[in-house]
């Protein structure tokens, strides 16, 4: 197994081929380079594209499923080495923030905005009693725009998530914060 992991968030319905599909390989094979493995939901989309980069370029691969809430997907992509099966959508996202050394939320819908605003939250907490918190990146208008209501509206921190532009500064930003 690689060192630490990076959970990746994303639309489950990204399409094989398209620019997001690449955006997510890439992220993949970048983290599984840098040594880290990587952890997503392990279905498709957004998750299945970043689980092939990483397993294309040597690093271990954790799928965390729900197949009570997802009766319909029938198990974790074939990119994953290792799957976890999670009770509920909590149980999920609670499991890949726990494992995580780090996180990168690429474009998405409201599953996606829930693990960021989850792992924010995390970070609200943490530094709040004084413990580390988890590197957090969100990459692309769409957070950025989100990011403005939480902190106008429900006075959520500016320092516990980057905002970041493309996955390029994502990456550059998260790598060198990771344990």
């Amino acid at each position: 197994m690689s060192g630490t992991a990076v959970a990746v968030f994303g639309s489950s319905r990204t399409e094989p081929n398209s620019p997001a599909w690449s955006v997510a390989k890439d992220v993949g094979a970048r983290l599984a380079n840098a040594g880290m493995a990587v952890i997503t939901g392990g279905y498709g989309g957004t998750m299945e594209a970043a689980s092939e980069g990483a397993s294309e370029n040597g690093g271990h691969v954790i799928g965390v499923v729900a197949p009570t809430l997802f009766p319909d997907r029938t198990g974790a992509n074939d990119h994953v080495a290792e799957v976890i099966e999670a009770e509920d959508l909590l149980d999920r996202i609670d499991q890949m923030i726990r494992r995580a050394g780090g996180v990168i939320a690429l474009p998405g819908s409201i599953g996606t905005a829930a693990e960021l605003i989850l792992a924010w939250n995390h970070n609200f907490l943490s530094r709040r009693n004084g413990y580390p918190v988890l590197p957090t990146v969100a990459v692309g208008e769409s957070w950025r725009a989100l990011s403005t209501t939480m902190l106008s509206e429900i006075a959520a921190e500016p320092g516990d998530i980057y905002l970041a532009d493309d996955h390029a500064e994502a990456l550059e930003w998260l790598l060198p914060r990771l344990p």
